[in-house]
This record gives C-alpha cells, sequence and structure tokens, in this order.
C-alpha cells in the first residue's frame, strides 16, 4: 500500500503545466511580465474529446492585423481540477495578446 502511495504522489509531483504559444505577428513568446489583453477559462470535459471553444482574437484586438500571440495553458489549478474530476472536467486558460 505504502508503494502504491509513493508511486501515485511521484505522478502528482512530475505531472507538469503545459503552454502553447501561437505566434501570429509577434517573434517572441509573451514571458511571465507581459499582460494579456484577454483572459478566458475554456471548459471540456471528458478531456475534450471531440469538442471545440472558438476565441475571436481579431475582435478583441480590433482587426486580424493587430493580433501579436494567443497563448493557451493548463496551469495547477486545471491540472488539480482535471485530477480531482478523474479527466471529465478539463478547464484550460486562453489569453490573447495585441500588438
Amino acid at each position: 500500500m505504502k508503494t502504491v502511495v509513493t508511486v501515485a504522489l511521484l505522478a502528482v509531483l512530475t505531472s507538469g503545466c503545459a503552454t502553447q504559444n501561437y505566434l501570429v505577428a509577434s517573434p517572441v513568446a509573451p514571458n511571465a511580465t507581459t499582460t494579456a489583453d484577454a483572459n478566458k477559462m475554456q471548459t471540456f470535459f471528458v478531456s475534450g474529446l471531440g469538442q471545440e471553444q472558438e476565441i475571436n482574437a481579431a475582435e478583441i484586438c480590433e482587426g486580424k492585423e493587430n493580433v501579436a500571440s494567443i497563448q493557451k495553458k493548463s496551469n495547477f489549478v486545471n491540472v488539480v481540477l482535471s485530477l480531482v474530476s478523474y479527466g471529465i472536467y478539463t478547464p484550460r486558460q486562453i489569453s490573447v495578446y495585441c500588438k
């Protein structure tokens, strides 16, 4: 029993957050000091299988030429919510950065 708990704890501690950057008109990805022009949490169920959600970055930045980058994150809270619900509820954070 002790081995199972140790392996489970190790699995939780080594699972990390994930970030994907889509660089539209910016040569570098946003960093921790960059503030997003829009933040939105998107909710998915069953790990997002067969689901799509769209965000209109051109509308947020008042024109597609003003979109610098879009970032999709799974932070610590999102990972914990997914683990607690056994993958039934899987939120993700979307950030839009304008020029």
